[in-house]
């Protein structure tokens, strides 16, 4: 069993910058693949960037590559989203999810999910 927690979200003026963490409970926390999505107001739950269970390999959705580095530490069962260079269609909550197994840009694949923090961005 996992549980997740987000934090870190706030309200920033675009082409600012916030840092996303993710704190998970369980002691099997690095055997998971871990993944970020995001639901804005009206819109479904879409996926934004994922990392395997080691780190080595990690995905993007098109529109924040190069704003957005993933990244976890396993000594610290923590997984970061380090967002620069914000823009208002980044405005959203934002949700950790972990994957045992399955496709890590589908969203009903993963199987725990944290509560979500809100990431605003004001032009």
């Amino acid at each position: 069993q996992v549980q997740l927690v987000e934090s870190g979200g706030g309200l920033v003026q675009a082409g600012g910058s916030l840092r996303l963490s993710c704190a998970a409970s369980g002691r099997t926390f690095s055997t998971y693949n871990m993944g970020w999505f995001r639901q804005a107001l009206g819109k479904e739950r879409e996926f934004v960037a994922s990392i395997n269970w080691n780190g080595a390999s990690t995905k993007y959705v098109s529109s924040v590559k190069g704003r957005f580095t993933i990244s976890r530490d396993n000594a610290k069962n923590t997984m970061y989203l380090q967002m620069n260079s914000l823009k208002p269609e980044d405005t959203a909550v934002y949700y950790c999810g972990a994957l045992r197994t399955g496709n890590p840009y589908q969203k009903n694949d993963y199987d725990y999910w944290g509560q979500g923090t809100q990431v605003t961005v004001s032009s």
